[in-house]
């Protein structure tokens, strides 16, 4: 028998997929399981966007696309930038991608080689440091702490900087902590004078405050977007990336070697979502903010852990620590016991051990119904 690449036998579990595999074999024993720990849209895809791609089907518009993707696409995510940042990127900086994960692995694998560092905030979504070491790269990382509302410091990822680092990877609003970085924070970090990755999939979802992109303070960065969060686009598998000029060479030759191109039909979609689907957003992201005032009154009266109100993304991290040092144990044991799915901590990394995340993905009804039954479980322990 062959041996198992050692790549694949050590990479790590993505944890809350377990959570949710274990809470659809309740489900299939008949018990009713509410869902707060993933972070996947509740809404349909607009209307706009289905029409769209019923159109791109009907016209035949099914075949393999330029690498880089189609222009109208391209185009229309620079008009996007200009009109949401006041930024000015042209479309030969565009590369349409099957997702923000493939984006993620082709902007690895043109600045990273075997033993190089690149910068991660711990907590973090726990996929980047897996992409690294799949690689051969060594994810560093930088604290960032509840009292401080999770943002990065500068000067910590300042100490962090060894002349292995190649890069800083950064994401706001952030997966699993609803941090927003501010401008001057985004400001002092490009001053630090490291390629910045800047994972920006969940602007459009930010309540009270205005996000940022890297681009307003840098042109030495790349940006991760796409629509599966905004637009509640997840299963069309659609992203892209914004870099300087001189690397899209080498990631359009990873695109068409790995990836040839992202889905037509998918790409026309996401024209319509661009130019058309702003009403929609809106709606969704209104209704995201009564779910997260909602859910961050209701966890701090249970006695959670929230110093500072998160304000982005559908995600909020509290500390369970007078519950247990553990969140893997405690995770499975609210789900056996309330039947309610939660994250785990710990699967964001050490930093985030003893922290649980909510997901507010979910109706205003099951948030009640999940919140009531966690109360119910707390009183029971």
């Amino acid at each position: 028998m062959h041996p198992i690449a050692d790549r694949a036998e050590i990479i790590s579990p993505f944890i809350v997929m377990e959570v949710l595999e274990r809470a659809h074999e309740l489900e299939r024993s008949g018990r009713r399981i509410i869902h707060l720990e993933i972070g996947e849209p509740d809404f349909p895809t607009p209307e706009c966007v289905c029409r769209a791609a019923r159109r791109a089907v009907q016209d035949g518009r099914t075949h393999y696309t330029h690498s880089l993707g189609i222009l109208e696409l391209r185009e229309a995510v620079c008009r996007h930038y200009e009109s949401a940042y006041g930024v000015g990127v042209d479309p030969d900086r565009v590369i349409v991608t099957a997702g923000t994960s493939p984006a993620l692995f082709m902007v690895f694998s043109v600045l990273l080689n075997p033993g190089d560092e690149i910068l991660v905030s711990n907590p973090h979504y726990p996929c980047y440091p897996n992409f690294a070491r799949f690689l051969g790269a060594t994810p560093a990382f930088v604290n960032v702490f509840e009292e401080d509302g999770f943002q990065l410091r500068p000067e910590e990822i300042q100490r962090q900087i060894t002349p292995r680092t190649r890069a800083l990877l950064i994401n706001s609003p952030a997966n699993p902590t609803g941090t927003l970085l501010s401008g001057e924070r985004l400001a002092a970090i490009a001053d630090l004078g490291l390629p910045v990755i800047a994972d920006e999939i969940y602007h459009g979802l930010v309540y009270g405050e205005k996000e940022h992109t890297i681009l307003e303070y840098t042109e030495e960065a790349f940006v991760l977007n796409g629509f599966s969060k905004a637009f509640a686009m997840t299963g069309w598998r659609l992203g892209y990336i914004i870099a300087p000029h001189r690397y899209m060479r080498p990631l359009q030759k990873i695109q068409q070697n790995l990836f040839i191109s992202a889905g037509s039909v998918s790409q026309w979609a996401g024209v319509a979502a661009l130019t058309e689907a702003g009403p929609d957003v809106e709606r969704m992201r209104t209704v995201y903010d009564e779910r997260r005032r909602v859910m961050v009154s209701r966890l701090r009266q249970l006695g959670f852990g929230l110093p500072v109100e998160p304000s982005g993304a559908f995600y909020i991290l509290v500390n369970a620590k007078h519950l247990s040092g553990n969140s893997y144990d405690l995770a499975f044991d609210i789900l056996e016991k309330a039947g309610v799915g939660v994250s785990p901590g710990i699967d964001f990394g050490a930093n985030a051990e003893g922290y649980i995340r909510f997901s507010y993905a979910n109706s205003l009804e099951n948030i009640h119904e999940g919140l009531n039954r966690i109360e119910a479980y707390l009183k029971g322990r």
